[in-house]
């Protein structure tokens, strides 16, 4: 995997722009300009990232992930992670019929969602899952691969399926390494 170097990054012209970001040379970024990304974060071969996004401090977008923020936005907390093929939408057209749809359609003629998505820190989304419109994932949840996240979530919980519901507490003892990690990076850069 190739990343574009930090020149490269800072012409695409980025909303903000932390230290030792890594970016395929593969992705595909729309609206530099509404994107902030925090320090030694990392976005993937074949991912699409448009719209309004913030993305934490050590998160991972791994390969053919799409992130599309639209107006509302998709805020990422620190420590996040989608795996392989995760989906995530800020927006989404009314599918029940009453409206027409797609992009290519005035809005007058549409009846659109929009609300943000959140999802706090320690999240983990397995791969191929999607994300709706106004969903937060709460901080330290887990959602296993295929999963429909199409409500909210509460924290430190495991939650599978189609929809998603909760099976079980997910352990928090990430929170100590956590501690001992930031620990030593600090200490390395004294």
């Amino acid at each position: 995997m190739a990343y574009y170097s930090d020149e490269q990054l800072q012409q695409m012209g980025f909303r903000s722009l932390g230290t030792n970001v890594k970016i395929s040379d593969r992705a595909s970024i729309y609206n530099a300009d509404q994107i902030e990304i925090g320090d030694n974060s990392r976005i993937d071969d074949f991912c699409v990232i448009s719209g309004r996004i913030k993305i934490g401090a050590f998160c991972h977008i791994t390969p053919m992930c799409l992130v599309a923020g639209g107006t509302p936005g998709i805020f990422f907390s620190d420590f996040c992670t989608l795996a392989y093929g995760v989906k995530i939408f800020s927006q989404s057209d009314d599918y029940s019929g009453e409206t027409l749809t797609n992009s290519l359609i005035p809005r007058e003629f549409k009846k659109e969602i929009f609300e943000e998505v959140r999802l706090g820190k320690h999240v983990i989304i397995g791969a191929g899952s999607v994300i709706f419109p106004g969903v937060h994932v709460a901080e330290g949840c887990s959602v296993g691969a295929m999963s429909l996240v199409n409500k909210s979530t509460l924290p430190w919980g495991i939650y599978i399926g189609s929809p998603v519901s909760r099976v079980k507490e997910r352990k928090q003892d990430l929170l100590v390494l956590e501690k001992k990690f930031l620990e030593e990076i600090s200490n390395d850069s004294i």
